[in-house]
C-alpha cells in the first residue's frame, strides 16, 4: 500500500468517525432538508410505502445517538463500496482499451 493510499484511508476513517458531530451540529442550528422545506411550503404530504432500511437515520430499538451513528456508518460504507466498485470497473475498462 502506498503512503498516499494509507493517508487517504486514515482521512476517510476520520471523516467517518467525525460524521455524527455534523449531524448533531445540524440539529443544534435547526438545519432541515431542503426538499422537505419545499414540500412543506407547497403543502405536499409525505406518503411513503417504503421508508428504507434506516428511516430518519434511526435504528429501531436504539437511542437516537446510536441509531444516527450506525446509519452514518452504514450509509458511508455503501457509498464507499459503490465508489470502489465503480473504480474497479473503470480501471478494467482502461486496461482493456490499453491492450
Amino acid at each position: 500500500m502506498t503512503e498516499f493510499s494509507r493517508k487517504f484511508l486514515i482521512f476517510l476513517f476520520l471523516l467517518l468517525v467525525l460524521s455524527p458531530i455534523f449531524a448533531y451540529a445540524a440539529e443544534i442550528v435547526g438545519y432541515s432538508e431542503p426538499l422537505e422545506n419545499v414540500a412543506e411550503m407547497l403543502g405536499v404530504e409525505e406518503n411513503q410505502e417504503y421508508e428504507g432500511l434506516l428511516p430518519d437515520y434511526s435504528v429501531p430499538g436504539l437511542d437516537m445517538f446510536s441509531g444516527t451513528f450506525i446509519s452514518g456508518v452504514v450509509g458511508s460504507l455503501i457509498v464507499l463500496g459503490m465508489a470502489y466498485g465503480l473504480a474497479k470497473v473503470a480501471s478494467r475498462r482502461g486496461d482493456d482499451r490499453g491492450h
